[in-house]
């Protein structure tokens, strides 16, 4: 018998992927993320733990399936700048795009989930070492666009700003949520808070990594 298709072999590979995630969060949201073990997880999703550990290497991954887009999300921004733009201007336009549409990436998921995140050390400690990891990927790019020297500080110095930044807009959006407020309450706060944030950067970074 031959085997399958490379299409249909990935596509179960995702549905199982996909089913294994949501039985992993309504497992945390019900039982807390701390409390609730691979095995809980295997059993609700009829899997095998190593079935769950080949997809997902950590407990936390689980719960942040989507770390890949938000680790890379700001060099990608960036990468993809328009001509004449800076690396402030394009991640100012699309932060701001990001509120408009309540994108879950930069902060809006819901109190529930905001609650499950707050309540767990291992979850806020993984949420710290994300950002850490999105700001050495900026400065990695911005390293690369601007053609720094090695060992010249600037695009570390840009990058820890521009993801401060983003950092701290992300906590409010978690703050704002925990608090009950909905998204379009949220959404025209945070949208104020950015024009003030991103503002405070415009002297220095201006004109910093400008496509040209």
């Amino acid at each position: 018998m031959g085997s399958e298709p490379m299409g249909l072999r990935e596509s179960k590979k995702q549905e199982t992927r996909q089913l294994i995630s949501d039985h992993a969060t309504r497992l945390f949201i019900e039982n807390g993320f701390e409390a609730t073990t691979i095995a809980d997880i295997a059993v609700a999703a009829r899997v095998a733990k190593k079935t769950v550990t080949n997809y997902f290497a950590r407990k936390e991954d689980l719960a942040f399936d989507r770390q890949e887009e938000f680790v890379g999300g700001l060099a990608r921004i960036v990468s993809d700048r328009a001509e004449g733009e800076s690396a402030l201007t394009a991640l100012r336009r699309a932060f701001l795009a990001g509120v408009e549409r309540h994108d879950p990436v930069i902060g809006f998921s819901g109190e529930v989930f905001a609650r499950m995140i707050a309540d767990s050390p291992t979850l806020l400690a993984r949420l710290r070492e994300m950002h850490d990891q999105r700001e050495a990927a900026l400065a990695g790019l911005l390293a690369a666009e601007t053609g720094a020297a090695p060992g010249d500080i600037t695009p570390r110095a840009a990058a820890a700003q521009l993801g401060g930044a983003h950092r701290v807009l992300f906590q409010q959006i978690l703050e704002l949520t925990l608090e009950g407020h909905g998204n379009e309450r949220i959404a025209d706060t945070v949208a104020g808070s950015a024009d003030r944030v991103f503002g405070l950067l415009a002297g220095p970074l201006a004109d910093y990594a400008v496509r040209g």
